[in-house]
């Protein structure tokens, strides 16, 4: 299975819509400095996605480790170190969470991680139902794992440690939801390992990556190659915009919905933008993408450079309190600067970078269309 194609299908699919010249440098490559793509692809395997899944491997292991001590020993210390924990683990998953295509995307990996949006709050009650059970067998990590994404991801481990009655953490030892609690991260840390060790295994997906041709089962050629990280890069900065701030906030503060911001409970919205906006941030810098880019063009890199800090700046700046947030203008007024700095961050990885290496995606990839 080649796991580029969701990227390259909605390439292909946008083609049509380009000018005549986009589409020619589109098919003959024109601009893609192809003498530097195989030190992309390799810093991009080996310095950006496998560090970000040990990374998260290893963030998520600490979380198991903090949630079986708060079970054990039950106090405030040991609730804030379980939350605290929690918190790190995001920062870890935020960062890496942009790269939605190969082994993440097998077997409802990503799901398994992160179960987001739950626009109906079906998820939600799902999990306020199985605490409220207290079914013992609900208790392991085997038995989280069989159940629905919606009770085995970071959003249902969230409602664990800060939704309603999560005070009885600090009192209650070896409490069913604290156990229930230790499970669901130690399916996240197996997730996570599971997918640390495909991306580690050098006869695997890194080959693969690595080196386009025949002998890949991913891309045929560098383009196809280049194409997937275009695709990282384009869907992660839409996905900014779209997932984690329109899903709360469009820009009318009377129709915002606080309580769909993503980990809102917990105070880790921003946490979780700034992450993604720190991975793309990673893959464009330690892949060195912009060599891709013909000698000309160097202010396509800059502009991107601009955008990229522009948005982990502001991100870092405003109220957690999302509900707060959106109700002080001068905080809102943040907001509408992340909403419209990402939209231009997607157009400048899709039509202004895409377009220089002749891979010019078009306006609809990068609305994610």
């Amino acid at each position: 299975m080649r796991h580029w194609k969701p990227f390259a299908a909605s390439l292909l699919l946008s083609l049509a819509a380009l000018p005549a010249s986009a589409q020619d440098a589109t098919a003959n490559g024109a601009g893609l400095n192809e003498a530097a793509v195989p030190a992309v692809l390799q810093k991009a395997v080996d310095d950006v996605i496998r560090p970000g899944y040990r990374a998260m491997h290893d963030s998520a292991s600490k979380l198991t480790t903090a949630m079986k001590a708060l079970c054990a020993d039950p106090s405030a210390a040991s609730l804030a170190n379980a939350q605290s924990a929690f918190g790190d683990t995001i920062k870890s998953w935020s960062r890496i969470e942009i790269v939605q295509t190969g082994p993440i995307i097998e077997k409802n990996r990503f799901e398994h991680i992160l179960f987001y949006p739950d626009r109906k709050g079906v998820g939600l009650k799902q999990v306020q139902a199985l605490i409220a059970k207290a079914d013992e067998h609900d208790t392991t990590v085997e038995a989280v794992a069989g159940k629905s994404v919606a009770l085995m991801s970071l959003t249902a481990l969230e409602y664990v440690l800060y939704g309603n009655g999560s005070s009885v953490l600090s009192t209650e030892k070896q409490g069913f939801r604290c156990r229930y609690g230790a499970a669901v991260a130690g399916n996240i840390e197996n997730t996570a390992k599971d997918i640390a060790d495909e991306w580690d295994d050098p006869n695997g997906v890194q080959k693969s990556w690595k080196f386009p041709g025949k002998t890949s089962n991913d891309f045929m050629d560098n383009k196809e190659a280049v194409t997937a990280l275009l695709g990282i890069l384009v869907h992660g900065a839409a996905n900014v915009r779209d997932q984690r701030l329109e899903t709360f906030y469009k820009g009318d503060q009377a129709a915002a919905r606080p309580k769909m911001a993503i980990y809102w409970r917990s105070a880790n919205t921003w946490t979780s933008l700034s992450g993604n906006i720190e991975g793309l941030k990673t893959l464009w810098e330690k892949a060195d993408m912009a060599s891709l880019l013909p000698s000309d063009k160097p202010a396509v890199a800059a502009k991107i450079d601009g955008l990229l800090n522009e948005l982990a700046t502001t991100a870092t700046t405003i109220n957690p309190d999302i509900e707060a947030a959106i109700g002080n203008d001068a905080e809102r007024a943040k907001i509408d600067k992340l909403l419209s700095v990402s939209r231009d961050l997607a157009t400048s990885f899709s039509d202004e970078y895409g377009g220089a290496i002749g891979l010019s995606a078009g306006f609809s990839f990068a609305d994610g269309d």
